[in-house]
Parts: structure tokens; sequence; C-alpha cells
């Protein structure tokens, strides 16, 4: 035990509260920020004063950081009700302007708002425009005034899917939101780091010619916005994504040519040393120059982690003290935590530092031939990430070992300090600038036709279902067990503890049971039918021409999640565009069996969806009830309507029929009508479940798929009335997420994403808890 006035360990303070802040940020509901603040005052006394309980006290003082670093990011948000805010905002563009098909996407630093937020909170606001009108002149560092239509962050919450709300709170987002009219105006000239940053990645577009010169402004300045889809696909199947943005392993590069550079005069003058001392002058000339490097990068996240590790050691040589890799490690970990624990949110932080830690402990300090440290160095990186890559990403590159052997060497060792330097001499030697930018292209080119032809593979990405929380743990023990020396018995049985992370339990339905999957796709319709050994899915979402892509953002991670690798029969109700915006979409990532849509709704390949069609699956019975032979499109009206029926409950799926069709069908076949779960017709439209079809129905739970905040009001106050006095439960997507609903043995359970996993950032939770509303599923 330490006595009173003994200095914990750093290596044990660190992970005290790593565990403490994850235990935080792990929480369903938020901590108030002052009861976070007593938490944590309470807990700094214990350890300066109650020794005994230090290590207790370390865990809660992790705890209340996070928890009140989430409460201020939290409060720090516009109000959730009502669901928009018209604002005039005065501000800066805080970001570099990303153009996106009809739209221009930055973040923007408020400096008046009015009554609606103070001073110094960051937006991120989109910028519509009319193709083929050429994009808004909107440069980073610029002042404007915009008037805003605005909301708290809002996103998705399905299965597989990435949480927008979770990034927003990282990122300490108060509101999204877009521009109104056309009173937008310019206020002030780009000034300061975001619009040096702009003009610099400009010139090296203008000045390289070749293609690859989107990779060096990534490399040199951390500018993305060049790569499309494409490129990311390909970086993402060779397992490259950590090299092509500047990367913590960039900023410790440039920092480590620094001081080999500054630590030359102190050779040729001797006498340099009486003043400082070499190894001293390196390192704090190695911090200014990873800070410099870090502000061209616009202090992205993965730059400062590397910045606060470059300070600790920087700051421990200025002291005369010598500092272990396990001790930097530990007290850049204590940093971030201080200053930043909403970084924990992202995958960056633990994949950097997993890194460092792997490599630390599994690779001993002489590595011998520099390829053979190489090889070394990537199979104890591969096997210790794969785990964190599998949880954050839900797959794993297969050619990413492989891929990492060519492209550490040759991006981070020869294109990224030409990129570097290219920035650096062009702002005295700009001819120099631009032959060193083309020579970064160039040798950037060597390699990345090679990497495009690997990453189209089939075989390049293995796409992982989604597994238990516990899942992940136990990965890493059973890396740490396989990474063990060479002789501890036992090593191979480690391959267990992967089992339950990359073989996933499927959790398929029984013979005889069926699941139906309400996919959020916000204002539209996609749902996934699973029985034992088949999949079906009814719409595939609404794809807007701003590029969002339901069948490319939610309904895909939610096939990949449930570990479907193919449709059997892909079912398009009708063909407007919220729910068949992303058949294409999804027909380029799932192979499909068979497509049927109604005649005349313009979906190629698809054969007709017709009443009467009917067909079994594991003992589940399907069979189409509209639309009728010669019946004509109709859009809406001629909506498929599929009933699915178990010998244990229904499911009946409407499309977007109106109370006519309705009637119709309970005059046609009432005993088909009735159900279990009925899906909502038109999302809740007042047009449609017209009162005799919902008393018909007999159902005891109602579903409806909409956006929050729709400009339609969907589901209408009336309709959700009209079922709740039917003795329907509603469920909507909009509130709940995706809802799973299981018919089987035990009936008929239903399950809402937002229940499953509940988050401390989750609005729609929030916004019911401030409202006085009960969150529960019933």
């Amino acid at each position: 035990m330490h006595a009173a006035g003994t200095p914990p360990d750093i290596r044990l303070v660190a992970p005290a509260l790593l565990v403490g802040a994850v235990a935080a940020l792990a929480m369903p509901w938020p901590v108030p920020a002052w009861a976070a603040l007593a938490v944590l005052a309470s807990a700094v006394l214990c350890v300066v004063r109650v020794p005994a309980l230090r290590w207790p006290a370390l865990l809660v003082a992790g705890f209340g950081i996070a928890s009140a670093h989430a409460a201020f990011a939290l409060d720090a948000r516009i109000p959730a009700v009502p669901a928009r805010h018209d604002a005039v905002l005065v501000g800066r563009v805080a970001s570099l302007p990303r153009t996106e098909p009809r739209r221009v996407v930055f973040d923007f630093d408020v400096e008046d708002a009015g009554a609606l937020m103070p001073a110094g909170r960051r937006v991120r606001l989109a910028w519509y425009y009319d193709a083929p009108a050429a994009p808004p002149a909107v440069r980073a560092g610029e002042r404007w005034r915009f008037p805003v239509r605005l909301k708290a962050p809002r996103g998705l919450r399905n299965p597989g899917g990435a949480d927008a709300e979770r990034y927003a709170l990282a990122d300490r987002l108060s509101a999204t939101g877009y521009l109104r009219g056309r009173q937008a105006r310019r206020l002030g000239p780009a000034t300061g780091l975001q619009a040096w940053r702009e003009r610099a990645s400009a010139r090296i577009a203008t000045e390289v010619p070749s293609a690859s010169a989107r990779f060096v402004q990534a490399l040199a300045l951390g500018d993305t916005r060049g790569l499309n889809d494409r490129d990311w696909r390909i970086l993402r199947a060779d397992g490259l994504t950590h090299l092509i943005a500047i990367s913590g392993f960039h900023v410790g590069m440039v920092a480590g040519a620094a001081a080999l550079l500054v630590r030359l005069p102190w050779w040729l003058l001797p006498a340099l040393g009486r003043r400082m001392p070499a190894r001293v002058a390196g390192a704090l000339s190695g911090l200014l120059a990873a800070l410099a490097y870090a502000a061209a990068a616009g202090f992205s996240i993965p730059t400062v982690r590397t910045v606060l590790m470059i300070a600790v050691v920087a700051l421990a040589c200025a002291a005369r003290r010598a500092l272990r890799v396990w001790d930097a490690l530990a007290l850049a970990v204590v940093a971030i935590i201080v200053a930043d624990p909403l970084a924990l949110l992202g995958a960056g932080f633990w994949l950097s530092f997993a890194g460092v830690a792997w490599l630390a402990w599994c690779l001993p300090r002489e590595q011998g031939a520099a390829l053979g440290g190489l090889v070394r160095a990537q199979a104890v990186a591969s096997i210790g990430l794969l785990p964190l890559g599998v949880f954050f990403f839900d797959q794993a590159s297969l050619a990413g070992p492989v891929a990492n052997l060519v492209a550490v060497p040759l991006w981070s060792l020869v294109v990224a300090p030409l990129a570097v330097a290219g920035v650096v001499l062009d702002a005295f030697a700009p001819s120099l600038a631009v032959m060193v930018w083309r020579a970064g292209a160039a040798a950037f080119d060597l390699a990345w036709p090679a990497f495009e032809r690997i990453g189209e593979s089939p075989l390049a990405l293995w796409w992982i279902p989604e597994s238990a929380p516990v899942a992940m743990p136990l990965a890493c023990a059973g890396a740490a067990w396989l990474l063990l020396p060479r002789g501890v018995p036992g090593r191979p049985l480690a391959i267990a503890l992967w089992l339950p992370l990359l073989w996933p339990a499927a959790h398929r339905p029984a013979t005889g049971e069926v699941e139906v999957t309400a996919i959020d796709v916000g204002q539209g319709l996609a749902v996934l039918v699973r029985t034992r050994s088949h999949a079906l899915l009814y719409d595939a979402g609404p794809a807007a021409p701003d590029g969002f892509d339901a069948g490319e953002r939610a309904v895909v991670p939610v096939l990949r999640a449930r570990g479907v690798a193919r449709l059997d029969r892909f079912v398009v109700s009708h063909g407007d565009n919220d729910h068949a915006g992303g058949v294409d979409a999804v027909r380029a990532e799932i192979p499909v069996q068979a497509l049927a849509a109604p005649e005349g709704a313009g979906i190629d390949g698809a054969r007709a969806c017709r009443a009467g069609t009917a067909w079994t699956w594991d003992g589940v019975r399907f069979r189409v009830l509209h639309p009728p032979a010669y019946f004509p499109y109709l859009a809406n009206e001629s909506s498929c309507v599929l009933r699915i029926e178990t010998g244990h409950g229904a499911v009946l799926l409407t499309g977007d029929i109106g109370d006519i069709i309705e009637r119709r069908l309970l005059a046609d076949a009432p005993g088909h009508v009735q159900t279990d779960v009925v899906f909502a017709a038109h999302h809740g439209s007042r047009h449609s479940s017209d009162p005799a079809f919902v008393a018909a129905t007999g159902a005891d739970h109602v579903v409806f798929s909409s956006g929050h905040g729709n400009r339609f009001r969907h589901p209408a106050a009336p309709v959700r009335a009209r079922w709740s006095a039917a003795g329907a439960r509603a469920w909507n997507t909009a509130e709940h997420g995706a809802v799973t609903i299981r018919v089987g043995t035990r009936g008929v359970e239903v399950a809402a994403r937002r229940d499953q996993a509940p988050r401390l950032w989750d609005a729609a939770r929030i916004e019911a808890r401030s409202a006085g509303l009960s969150y529960r599923r019933d």
C-alpha cells in the first residue's frame, strides 16, 4: 500500500481512470453536471487524503470526469422540442467545406444566435443548391450571416449502423441544420488556420496533375474531401484507412525527423550542450514540429492524441527524467481522459493506443533485420487489433496484413514526408514544393493500382455479423494469450476465445418461426424478414439527391449485422423513392435471388408482384394480397401487400395503400386481414388506417416507419389514437429505432433498438424523459 505522500504508479492510475471513464460513457442515462462534479470532487479528495481508497477513488474520478464532459456537451445542444428551430447565425466557417451532390457541408462556430444558444457553440450546416448550378462559394475561415433551420443532433439507430448521435457528442456539436432562403451574407474574408489549410490544399490540387493529388492533400493536410466512395471502399478492404489521413504515426514521424535535424548542430558544435543537452533540444523541437503538423491537420483528434503523447515524452526529457514506453503511454491516456474523455467514443483512440501497447508488450527491443521487424510488427498489430476492428466496424480485412507491409513503409516513410516537405517548402520555395509534391504523387502511384485490384477482390473484406458485447473482451484476451512468448502451453487454445466475435450466433428463428425487423431509414420503409434459412427484404428506404442513400447507410449494414449474405427474395412495394430509392445500393452489395414489384413500378429486372402468389419457407407461409392481376399502376394504391403467417401469429406489410384499398382488402379477404402485427400503411398517413380496417385486423402491435420531425407529420395524431383505441401497442422507428418482431412459440415478442442498446447520448430517450414521458416498450 502506498504511503499518503507517495505518488501512485502512473501505469496503474491510467487503467483506473480509463475503466471509470468507460463506465460513465456506457451509462444508459447522462449524469447531471452538478452530480458529476460532486462525484469528481469527492473522488479527488479521497485520492489525496485517504490512501486506502486511492484506487477505487481513481475509478470514481474517471467516472466523474467523463460524466461531467458528457453532461456539458449534451447541455450545449439546442432543445429537442420543438423538432426545428429557425434562427439567424453569425459566425465563422470552422472546417474545410465538403462539396457533396447538391449540397456543401461545413462546421460553423457561432458568434451570435440570438436567444437560441450562446456564443462559442459549434453547429454543422448544409447549404443546398440546384444542379447543374455551381456549388456555393463558401470558404474555410470566412465570417458569414446565415438564416438557418436547426435541430438537435439526431440519427438513425440500427443493428450494424453508424451512430450519428455518438459522433455528434464526440465532436461536441450543438445542432445540425441547413440554410434557408437566399439571405446568406458574407461578413469577412477567410482568415486563420482553416483558411490557410484550404489555400494550401487548393495549391496541391492545381499544381499536381496526377489523380493521386487527392492522396497528397490527405497526407499533407488531412484533407480527404477529394476521396470518393470507391477510394474509401478500397482503403477499407485493404485495411489502409488508418494511413491515408494524417494519423498519429505520421505526427510521430514528423516529430522524430525534427528531433534528428535539430540534434545535428549539437553534433557539429558540442559546446552547445553546455547551454542545453542535445536530447532536450531534440525533444522540444520534436514537440514543436508535432504541434505544427497537427495544426496543418486542423487539430484532428488523432493528431491531438499523438501530440499529447509527444508532449509527455518531451517534458520528461526536459525534466531530465527517464521515461519508459509504458509510462509515456499511461501519461498520454491520463492527459486525454482529463482533457477530452469523449475521445473514447471514437475507434481512433482505442486503435492507436492499443496498437502502441501491443507493440510495446510483444516486440523485443532488438528487432534484427528491418524487414523481419516490420513483418513481426505487422503480425502483432493484425492479431492484436483485429478484435477492436471487428467490434467497431463489423469487418475484417483479409488483405490488410499484406497490404500494410507495402503501404506502411511506402506511404508513411516516402509519400507522407514528401507531402509534408512540400507544404513547408511552399512558404519560401514554391517551385521546389511543386516538384516534391509531384514526386510524392508518383511514389503513391507505384502501389495504388495493385491496392485497387486487391481491394476489389471478393476475398479482401470479411463482413462479420453483430456479436454480443462480451465477445470483444474475450477476443482481446485470446489475442493476448496467442501473442505470449513461444513455449507457453496452450497457446492454440486461445483461438476458442475468438469464436464468439468472429463466428457469432446467428440467432435465426426456429423452423415455423419468423423474425421481422423494421429498419430505421428515416421517412421511408425497409423491412427485413428472416426464417430459419431464408431472408426476404421488403422495400429499401429512400435515396436523396444530396447523397444520402438508406440502402447503403441503413439497410446493407443491417443485413450484414444479421448475417444475411444473400436475399432469397426482394419485394419492392411500389416505385416511390421513400420505398425504392435504396434498391440499387442493396443490389450492388447483396446478391438477390428473386426481385418482385408491381407492374409499372419501374424496377428493372423485377417480376410482377401479384395477388395470389404464395410460397412457404421453413414452415412460414407468405401470401401476396394486393395488387390483383390487371390492376393499373397507381403508385401508392398499387403497393404490394404481403401477409406472413406462422402457427403462432401473423404479420401484415401494407406498403403505402390508402383507405380505399384497405376497405377492398377487408371486403375480399377479411380472414387475411386479421393479424397480430401490422405495419401501418403509408407511415401512418391520415389517408390510411381506415377505422373498419383497423378494427378488423385485431392487431396487438402496430409499427409506424417514419422520420423524426418529418414534414408530413406522420404518423398523424388521429391515426395513432385510432390504433391505440383498438388496443394496438404503437412502435415508431423515429422514436424507437429499428423494431424487431419475433413470432414464435412464445407468441409475439417486440424489441426496440433504442431499448436494447441504450446510450446516454440517445436523443429520443432524452427527449422523452425531458417531456416527462415513460420510455418503455409498453
